[in-house]
């Protein structure tokens, strides 16, 4: 929504108070000081700071009641388009959000990149590449700062690579310049009403494109294909990713590029659209270590190599990380909050590389264990039960083999044991270095 249209309405709710609700709220009160605007939220127990005083709060269960007494509810991503009332609002024509704001109101050209799996680590190679060419981008989104801030500056003269998630997505009705593709498969089931309303967010990242701009997307991912029919803009596939890496011919790769090959491409090819010499690409690689919890090596303890891949929430994820370490993986930790995704291909996968150990979380640890069990397969893995990081870690040190992995690759959400991918990853760092005590 542009600006202009804000202006004109009389009462603004935000709905949804976390990191995108409050850059919402600062940067609407910077620019319309005397507006009214209103905050909602589930959250009962949210801690007021003092420049949110003078706004009107909505909190608990009955957040939702509010809604209908405003004339624009800017919602934010972690609601789900599936409740009644958001639904209702949608077909009212009465909902934005922050990145809708974001997208129509910025001058500067955006990179967006989605997918269900590496959208994190591209974004992030993509960034580091374009700010080793001294071009002046800014990384934001998911793993980048808060960015309605940003339309308070200058911002033609500036390139913002976005990370963009489904629930950013949904419903959003226009597209960045550059868009880039990962890899689609099943997620959020729990937030969307199916794979499909999921797979309608995404496209919402080139559905809107102009001839003149581009779309780069991974090639052999079926799903994805079908999605670009829907795009106007030149597309740019990438159908051999160490193809694509190979005719650079870098002197050096770092190791967790070889575990992300597609995702090296990906950002290349946005490097060839900006004409970025390959030194300058290089520079940017030299030092790239990743994001934290994506097959981070942790190190070797006990003779044990342990990789935190926390940020594995789906069975596809964490199917990938098997594919990269492989016969190497003596002990498997997995299992979280129930997302109700298909888990049969990743047992597969389980069992063919004849893992030896699975720890197992709740809420799906459960389903885990029953779905190997129909399977009674002879060189099924030994199964064992944690309620903790701490249970789970000791279990990793008593069961694995000495010059053997133990992985962290949950397969699904945090949200049964912890409070994010984030916390679970560094907990499972914390005990991993408490318990290995000294290093090998």
């Amino acid at each position: 929504m542009r600006l202009e249209e804000i202006e004109k309405k009389k009462k603004i709710l935000i709905l949804g108070f976390g990191k995108e609700g409050q850059d919402a709220f600062l940067f609407l009160k910077k620019k319309f000081p005397e507006k009214e605007i209103a905050i909602a939220d589930q959250n009962e127990n949210l801690k007021i700071k003092k420049e949110w005083k003078g706004a009107k709060f909505f909190l608990g269960k009955d957040y939702l009641k509010c809604v209908n007494d405003f004339d624009l509810i800017i919602k934010s991503p972690g609601i789900s388009p599936k409740i009644p009332e958001i639904k209702e609002l949608y077909e009212k024509n009465k909902i934005t959000t922050p990145a809708k704001i974001f997208l129509e109101n910025c001058k500067g050209k955006i990179i967006g990149i989605t997918g269900s799996k590496g959208k994190g680590q591209t974004t992030l190679l993509i960034y580091k590449i374009l700010k080793s060419a001294n071009l002046k981008a800014r990384l934001i989104g998911n793993i980048g700062k808060p960015y309605l801030s940003y339309l308070d500056s200058k911002t033609e003269d500036k390139i913002f690579v976005f990370e963009m998630s489904s629930h950013q997505l949904f419903k959003i009705g226009i597209s960045p310049q550059i868009a880039v593709l990962t890899k689609i498969s099943p997620a959020h089931l729990d937030f969307f009403e199916s794979f499909e309303q999921y797979k309608e967010a995404k496209e919402e990242i080139l559905k809107w494109q102009k001839k003149e701009d581009f779309l780069i997307y991974n090639a052999k991912d079926k799903i994805i294909l079908e999605m670009v029919k829907k795009s106007k803009a030149k597309k740019i596939p990438v159908k051999d990713p160490q193809k694509e890496i190979e005719k650079y011919h870098f002197k050096k790769i770092p190791e967790i590029l070889k575990f992300y090959s597609l995702n090296f491409a990906l950002a290349l090819k946005v490097a060839e659209i900006f004409h970025i010499e390959k030194k300058a690409i290089e520079r940017a690689i030299q030092n790239f270590k990743g994001l934290p919890h994506r097959l981070e090596f942790v190190g070797k303890y006990k003779g044990i190599y342990f990789y935190d891949d926390s940020a594995s929430t789906l069975p596809s994820a964490t199917e990938f990380a098997i594919e990269n370490l492989k016969e190497k993986i003596s002990t498997l930790i997995l299992g979280g909050s129930e997302n109700f995704v298909d888990i049969s291909s990743l047992v597969k996968k389980i069992l063919k590389e004849k893992i030896k150990n699975l720890i197992l979380f709740p809420d799906t640890g459960k389903r885990i264990y029953e779905e190997i069990l129909k399977r009674k397969n002879k060189k099924a893995p030994n199964c064992f039960f944690a309620n903790s990081m701490e249970e789970a870690v000791k279990i990793a040190f008593e069961k694995t083999e000495k010059g053997k992995i133990c992985l962290l690759s949950p397969a699904f959400p945090s949200f049964s044991l912890f409070s994010s991918y984030e916390e679970r990853g560094n907990l499972f760092k914390k005990f991993v270095k408490k318990y290995g005590k000294r290093r090998t």
